[in-house]
């Protein structure tokens, strides 16, 4: 119940997104109908809360609540004669989704693409064949997922060095236990100081607040943020080497490396995009999956491999054929459609009216530097993309290195809780029984400490 009210607290105060892109708005905030659409939002996110006890995919609840928020709203504005407004407001909404949604889709495809060639796999057999003691490990493991992470994104980079921690770590719980939260802390650390490594600062670069190059300001406070939990829960490991195991190396399949080559010129291209022809990122990136296809149909007539000439995805029998349909097809559909459901649900609440009480309430009250570390906090308890985009909707007056601040905050906080992040929550999934909820709580006190540091590191290298 305390964690509910929280929550509902939470919502109310910065879970409120982008107001509308133009029009006539009526503050709905003391209207039954705000407080229809806030209920309805805070139950549809309870849901997704507790989709690992219910089995119930996040992107359902949030879907639903969409929905219903912009039929309450169109259904009012209508009846008061100002049907356009909701109109304006919902288009200018599913803009800023269009632009996430292509971005993300490429970017996922392409982690796909290079899943399947087995780069990923060859990078843990190759760490489990060299029989590395607990201890280097656990810095590798955490090293590693700290400077990919900003490539391939948090989330990605968690599942592959937890694979990791797993193989190794079968007689030894209690290092597989503090090797994930290693991962999560380190994972998202690195996700903070790079465009790509996390949602969040995707949606930052992408409205230009933060240029791509001013994002690397942070590299010294996300180490931080890991070096302190990590040096820390360093002297709990067990002792020892992990027993021997297969020196077997899974080989990368032809193109591999190539694809990876690809991907970081997509992203020159998507920056260069953004930097140079003052265009959106994301047009950058659907260049980029040209460059992918184009290098699928290569890949397929070299290997002499039947093409399917309505390239379409046909789910086809032939062994190792590579078609980027199917990458497209595998790519993480459910959390697309959720960034669908949170940006369409918040957008309703910041329309209605409870932005402007939220903006006066964390940035007017509180002051910019304690509402960013407000945010952060916020993440590991809700989850850091609708409190990035309210923050983002508000537009608060203040300095750049307070907005650098909020960045960093948004995507380190969730550290904190095991639920407090994507990461955290596949880890769950994926060590199951060895990485618990309470298992990561008993370490929270020690990463607040990292998360504590950071921003005072930040605070004194950035200002």
């Amino acid at each position: 119940m305390k964690q509910l009210l929280f929550i509902l607290f939470a919502l109310v105060y910065s879970g409120t997104a982008l107001a509308s892109g133009g029009g006539d708005t009526i503050d709905l905030t003391t209207h039954w109908i705000g407080y229809t659409a806030l209920a309805i939002f805070v139950l549809s996110y309870s849901l997704v809360i507790l989709e690992e006890k219910l089995h119930l995919r996040k992107s359902k609840p949030v879907l639903l609540a969409a929905g219903l928020i912009w039929i309450l709203i169109a259904a009012f504005y209508s009846s008061q004669g100002m049907p356009h407004s909701a109109e304006v407001a919902i288009r200018h909404n599913f803009l800023e989704y269009a632009e996430l949604f292509f971005f993300l889709l490429v970017a996922m495809t392409y982690i796909n693409a290079m899943l399947e060639r087995d780069v990923f796999n060859a990078l843990r057999d190759w760490l489990v064949a060299k029989r590395f003691s607990y201890r280097s490990l656990f810095w590798l493991t955490g090293i590693l997922a700290f400077f990919i992470s900003p490539i391939a994104d948090n989330l990605t980079t968690a599942l592959i060095m937890c694979a990791v921690v797993l193989a190794v770590g079968k007689e030894q719980p209690k290092f597989i236990a503090i090797g994930c939260i290693n991962i999560v802390v380190s994972a998202n650390a690195g996700g903070a100081f790079s465009p790509f490594g996390d949602i969040t600062t995707l949606m930052v670069w992408q409205k230009g607040i933060i240029q791509f190059q001013e994002f690397f300001v942070l590299f010294i406070p996300s180490v931080v943020n890991f070096i302190i939990p990590a040096f820390i829960m360093q002297f709990a490991l067990p002792t020892g080497r992990p027993e021997a195991v297969s020196k077997y190396t899974t080989p990368i399949k032809k193109g591999g490396l190539t694809i990876v080559g690809l991907f970081i010129l997509t992203i020159i291209t998507a920056v260069s995009f953004h930097n140079f022809l003052h265009l959106p990122p994301v047009f950058g990136m659907m260049l980029g999956l040209a460059y992918l296809k184009l290098f699928g149909y290569y890949l397929r007539k070299s290997a002499k491999i039947e093409i399917d000439h309505n390239d379409i995805p046909t789910g086809h029998k032939i062994e190792d054929d590579f078609d980027i349909f199917d990458k497209i097809a595998k790519a993480e559909w459910d959390t697309l459609f959720f960034f669908y459901g949170v940006i369409l649900a918040v957008g309703g609440l910041g329309f209605i009216g409870y932005l402007g009480l939220a903006s006066e309430f964390m940035y007017g009250q509180l002051g910019a530097t304690n509402a960013n570390i407000l945010v952060g906090i916020l993440s590991a308890i809700v989850d850091n993309i609708p409190v990035m985009f309210a923050v983002l909707s508000m537009q608060p007056e203040m300095p750049h290195s307070q907005w650098l601040l909020v960045t960093l905050t948004a995507g380190v906080g969730g550290s904190m809780l095991s639920i407090g992040s994507a990461a955290g929550v596949a880890l769950m999934g994926q060590a199951r029984g060895y990485y618990t909820f309470f298992s990561h709580l008993k370490w929270t006190p020690v990463i607040a400490l990292g998360y504590a540091a950071s921003i005072y590191v930040h605070l004194l290298i950035n200002t």
